[in-house]
C-alpha cells in the first residue's frame, strides 16, 4: 500500500486539546459522520500543512466556525445528520462566512451531487473513493485562488437591487429568486457594467474547476436571468448580447 493511501486511522485528540492554528497553516473544518473517514483525513492533512478539525455534526461545525472563521470547509454531500447541500447553503448565507473556501466530497455512484454543489455556491468537489493526497491537492489550488475584494453589500443598477450578502436581487423592490450560479453570474457582469466578457471569461470568473459545463452553458442562464429581471425578455435593457464575442450589463439611462 502507498504511503498516500489511509490504511488505520489513527487516534485523532479531542478537539479541546488540537493546538491553536499557527499563522501559516490555514484551518480546514471537516464535517463528515463518518468518524473514521473524517479522523484520518484530518491527520493527513494536519501532515500537510493544514491545521484540520473534524466534526460529525454540522451545529457544532457551524458554531466552531462562527468562532474562528475556516479558511475552507471539506463537507460530505452524504452527511446523514444534516444535508451536505443544506449546510453549504447555509455557509453561503451566513455573513461571516460566506467567503469561505468549500469542497463538496461526492459520492461516485451520483456525480450529478458535485454538479448540485457547485450550483448552491461550493469551490470544488472531488469524487469519493479518492486518495488523500488528491484532496491535499484540489485544498490547494482552492485556496490559491486570489478573492476578488469583498463587494458592496447594497448595489443599485436601474431598477434592480443586489444584495451580495443575502444574496438577493431586487426588481422593482421585489425579490427575484435566483439559483447560486444565476446570482453569482448576475453580480459579477452588474459590478463590472458595460464591459463586454467572452463566455469563456464567465465560465472562468463564475463556475469553479470541475464544474462540467461549456461556454454556451452561459446562454442558458443569461436567458433565465432575462425571464426574471428583463422587462421584456425578447428586448432586453440589462443582459445585452453582443454577437461574436459573449455579454455585457447595461445600466439604463
Amino acid at each position: 500500500m502507498g504511503t498516500d493511501q489511509i490504511s488505520v486511522y489513527p487516534r485523532i485528540a479531542p478537539l479541546e486539546s488540537v493546538p491553536e492554528l499557527s499563522k501559516e497553516k490555514p484551518l480546514v473544518l471537516m464535517v463528515d459522520d463518518d468518524s473514521a473517514t473524517g479522523q484520518g483525513i484530518c491527520h493527513y492533512l494536519r501532515g500537510h500543512g493544514c491545521d484540520c478539525r473534524w466534526f460529525n455534526d454540522a451545529s457544532e461545525a457551524m458554531a466552531q466556525a462562527r468562532r474562528s472563521p475556516p479558511a475552507l470547509f471539506v463537507l460530505d454531500s452524504t452527511n446523514s445528520r444534516k444535508d451536505g447541500f443544506e449546510l453549504c447553503r447555509q455557509i453561503r448565507q451566513t455573513g461571516a462566512l460566506a467567503g469561505c473556501r468549500i469542497i463538496l466530497l461526492a459520492a461516485k455512484s451520483n456525480e450529478g451531487d458535485g454538479i448540485n454543489g457547485l450550483e448552491l455556491g461550493a469551490d470544488a468537489y472531488v469524487i469519493k473513493p479518492f486518495s488523500p493526497r488528491e484532496l491535499v491537492a484540489r485544498i490547494r489550488a482552492v485556496l490559491r485562488r486570489t478573492p476578488e475584494p469583498e463587494p458592496v453589500r447594497l448595489a443599485k443598477f436601474g431598477s434592480i437591487e443586489i444584495d451580495a450578502f443575502l444574496m438577493h436581487v431586487k426588481v422593482n423592490g421585489e425579490i427575484v429568486p435566483t439559483t447560486m450560479r444565476e446570482f453569482r453570474l448576475l453580480d459579477f457582469l452588474a459590478r463590472r457594467s458595460f464591459r463586454v466578457f467572452t463566455r469563456m471569461q464567465l465560465l472562468d470568473a463564475v463556475w469553479a474547476e470541475g464544474a462540467f459545463v461549456t461556454p454556451r452553458s452561459i446562454d442558458v442562464y443569461v436567458r433565465r436571468l432575462r425571464e426574471k429581471i428583463e422587462p421584456d425578455p425578447e428586448n432586453p435593457i440589462y443582459l445585452i448580447t453582443v454577437r461574436g464575442v459573449g455579454y455585457r450589463f447595461d445600466i439604463p439611462r
